[in-house]
Formats: C-alpha cells, sequence, structure tokens
C-alpha cells in the first residue's frame, strides 16, 4: 500500500470524528474534534457548549461561531498534537492501530476543502493531521524500540 489517504471506513478510527474519547485535566473529551474545537476559545460558557455536544460535527459547527482566542492560528497545530497524543495514549488498540500502518503514508483527503490538516482531492493541502499522525507514530515506534533495552 503506498498511501492511506481517506480517514474513513476501515480507516475511520484516524479521524477525528472518530468516538474515541479522553481525558484532560480531568475533563472527558467525547472525540479530538469536540478537544480541538473546544480549544479555540477561552469563553468557559462557549467551550462548555462545545465539550457537550452529542456530536462532532455539532462540536465543529459551534467551534466556527466561537469567539477565536488571539493566539489560535500560532497554537492550533499544538493543540491538534496534545489531542491526538492523548486519543492514542488512552486508547491503546488505536496505538496498535497506528503502528501496524507501518511506514504507509497518512493522508487526511477530504472533500470539504481543509487545505490546513488534510489534502483536497487534486493534491492541494498540507495535511498537517495526517503529519501529525506519522510523528505520533515514529514516536511510538522509537518508544517500543527503547524498551527493548531496557
Amino acid at each position: 500500500m503506498k498511501a492511506i489517504d481517506s480517514f474513513s471506513g476501515q480507516y475511520h478510527w484516524l479521524s477525528n470524528f472518530s468516538a474515541h474519547g479522553f481525558y484532560i485535566s480531568g475533563v472527558w473529551f467525547k472525540t479530538n474534534e469536540h478537544f480541538y474545537q473546544a480549544m479555540k476559545t477561552l469563553d468557559e460558557k462557549e467551550r462548555l457548549q462545545i465539550i457537550e455536544c452529542d456530536s462532532p460535527q455539532c462540536a465543529k459547527k459551534l467551534g466556527k461561531t466561537c469567539t477565536i482566542r488571539d493566539n489560535w492560528d500560532k497554537i492550533k497545530i499544538e493543540i491538534m498534537w496534545v489531542g491526538l497524543r492523548n486519543k492514542f495514549d488512552q486508547n491503546p488498540e488505536l496505538k496498535r492501530y497506528l503502528l501496524e500502518t507501518g511506514d504507509v503514508e497518512l493522508i487526511e483527503g477530504n472533500w470539504w476543502g481543509d487545505t490546513f490538516f488534510g489534502q483536497c482531492p487534486i493534491g492541494n493541502g498540507h495535511n498537517h493531521l495526517g503529519k501529525l499522525l506519522m510523528k505520533l507514530r515514529k514516536q511510538y515506534k522509537n518508544e517500543q524500540l527503547l524498551k527493548r533495552f531496557f
């Protein structure tokens, strides 16, 4: 396999919309989308509304209308990293699945036009989500390697 270019179907677990929740600072996030969208705002009421959304689609919708923190563009990749690390650390089966992808390129291919975290069908986009997932996979591989020696 050359690449996984869609985080749907059998690879839906790679998606921020997958129902694999996690805790951060005692707060339960139903999906990584809930976490990412909630971190966009410093307004506690708006943040809680996003966290309590029934679906990641709802969280994304509210994230588009919330009061965006001033430094969002500077920290959004780091926020995504924190969410991914917690999602995969707290859901060991996902960590195993990620490792099982080997060295295959991970591309968050999408039709909705996200050229920042994804890549659109014609190949346009930065694919930051795919790159972060590959970075996480590499860290897990390195951790496994270190465990062999200790």
